[in-house]
């Protein structure tokens, strides 16, 4: 789910992404991260393949079925988190030889949230309008006003700190925690106030609330988790030459997916609080190659026309031909 033009909603590095998972004729895909279609439809494009498409959002599986008609047969559409794609693809998957299950020659997950929630004030993403504050990309469980108006003071610093790298993270649970206390936070409009109300103006323009926001709607959908059950079950679906292609958009999870896949090529992984070396262990060290060493930026043309663009990074690996082997060798022992 990228951050998309808001007018055309075409997806950010589409070239760079087609380039790089080079789709084929006969091949087997899946858009772990749905959105707006974009992919998914470039992909069933360039080649006569089949694709499974994810995504949590029910209005995305909506909007789906023009494109599924587009290409009948070949996009099947699943709505769940792309963390869950392994018991998604085997519910769909149950007419197949289970020998095929998981033979996929590529993914593509699109991280972050998308234009369609961002541009839809009532799902509560944005700070730009007034709306319910919610952040729901399911549009189940714990919305961001459940967080707002229950979390403790030091608790509701430490998501802003970690989730949102906002420095006044304590300033700003304080004066949540006060604001509160007169009425509950209900919308997006108060909350972003009274955080732009206790923050000194970013020299960048960027606006006050951002980080806070960028918190929360972590924490409500469980986003790095996400990312950590998606990249472990997709080095387990892809058959060899299939690639994994993954566009991040801020640092946290740029670190997760440069970690991952630095280790799953047998490079040094490193440590980090949301990279768990089981991650690494499950993508066997030997058993794919690196694409990318350095993330691919998106051009000068498309962050002019799409500033949603500029912070985007691009990183594949591919899965070696001798990784099936090796795989096999470790679950006998």
């Amino acid at each position: 789910m990228s951050e998309r033009s808001a007018n055309t909603h075409v997806p950010v590095m589409l070239a760079e992404v087609l380039e790089t998972l080079a789709p084929r004729d006969g091949g087997r895909y899946l858009d772990g991260t749905f959105g707006g279609g974009g992919y998914a439809g470039a992909i069933l494009g360039a080649a006569t393949c089949t694709l499974w498409a994810i995504d949590r959002d029910p209005d995305a599986i909506a909007r789906g079925a023009t494109l599924a008609a587009r290409f009948p047969g070949r996009l099947h559409l699943l709505q769940g988190c792309f963390g869950d794609m392994l018991a998604l693809l085997a519910e769909e998957e149950v007419d197949l030889d289970p020998e095929e299950i998981g033979r996929l020659d590529g993914i593509v997950l699109d991280l972050g949230v998308s234009s369609f929630q961002l541009d839809e004030s009532d799902r509560g993403f944005s700070f730009r309008g007034d709306g319910p504050l919610d952040m729901r990309m399911s549009r189940t469980g714990q919305s961001a006003a459940d967080l707002v108006n229950t979390l403790g003071e030091q608790e509701l610093a430490d998501v802003l700190y970690q989730l949102g790298e906002e420095r006044y993270s304590r300033r700003i649970a304080r004066v949540i925690v006060a604001a509160r206390r007169e009425a509950p936070i209900t919308t997006t409009a108060r909350l972003a106030a009274l955080v732009r109300g206790c923050v000194p103006r970013d020299p960048s323009g960027i606006d006050g609330a951002t980080r806070s926001f960028q918190a929360l709607r972590l924490a409500v959908n469980d986003e790095l988790g996400e990312i950590e059950r998606g990249l472990a079950g997709a080095a387990q679906l892809l058959a060899p030459g299939g690639r994994l292609v993954v566009v991040a958009f801020h640092s946290l999870e740029d670190r997760i997916v440069k970690r991952f896949m630095a280790g799953a090529s047998g490079r040094s992984a490193g440590t980090s609080r949301h990279d768990p070396s089981a991650l690494t262990q499950r993508a066997s060290p030997a058993g794919f190659r690196l694409l990318t060493p350095k993330a691919l930026r998106p051009g000068r043309s498309e962050t002019e026309t799409n500033p949603r663009a500029r912070s985007a990074r691009l990183r594949a690996i591919e899965r070696l031909p001798n990784s099936e082997r090796l795989q096999k060798s470790r679950d006998a022992a």
